[in-house]
């Protein structure tokens, strides 16, 4: 079992013990997505399940989820919905690394472009390559992807 896995496991134990509704909720749909991944893999002839990277993408992608939940009922005026989202980023948010300052992202992009030799914008996809195995959960991929195109282009 995964260390970001037993994380959750041990956060559901707790918010049961606790009698947070709200945190058993978001860590339960933690759970299943992981346990979704589980599956999948096993189709594509995998026995071990999700790794922790798999977590870490799933719960990067499960925050994005939410912010733009979170913007699309500030917008419709349901502010009471938009803190639930917020308040499930911040749950979400306890399991993902530290994200990486802008300064940080900018030298991480420089020492990929220079690792992999990249000399033009055909050679993004080995940059981004190289980002994502290194820095998931950790930095926003949509924002980074355009910052590299700049930098090679």
């Amino acid at each position: 079992m995964t260390q970001l896995r037993e994380r959750v496991n041990a956060g559901l134990k707790d918010a049961m013990r606790n009698k947070q509704a709200d945190r058993l909720s978001t860590l339960r749909l933690i759970n299943a997505a992981i346990k979704d991944r589980d599956i999948a893999t096993r189709g594509e002839g995998s026995t071990e399940g999700a790794t922790d990277a798999d977590v870490l993408q799933i719960l990067g992608k499960m925050v994005k989820q939410r912010q733009e939940s979170a913007r699309a009922y500030e917008e419709g005026g349901r502010l009471e919905l938009a803190e639930k989202e917020r308040a499930e980023i911040v749950i979400l948010e306890e399991f993902l690394p530290r994200q990486l300052s802008d300064e940080e992202v900018e030298k991480a992009i420089d020492a990929a472009i220079s690792e992999t030799g990249a000399q033009g914008i055909r050679d993004m996809g080995k940059v981004m390559g190289a980002l994502k195995s290194r820095y998931t959960g950790q930095m926003d991929f949509g924002a980074v992807g355009p910052a590299v195109k700049n930098r090679l282009g």
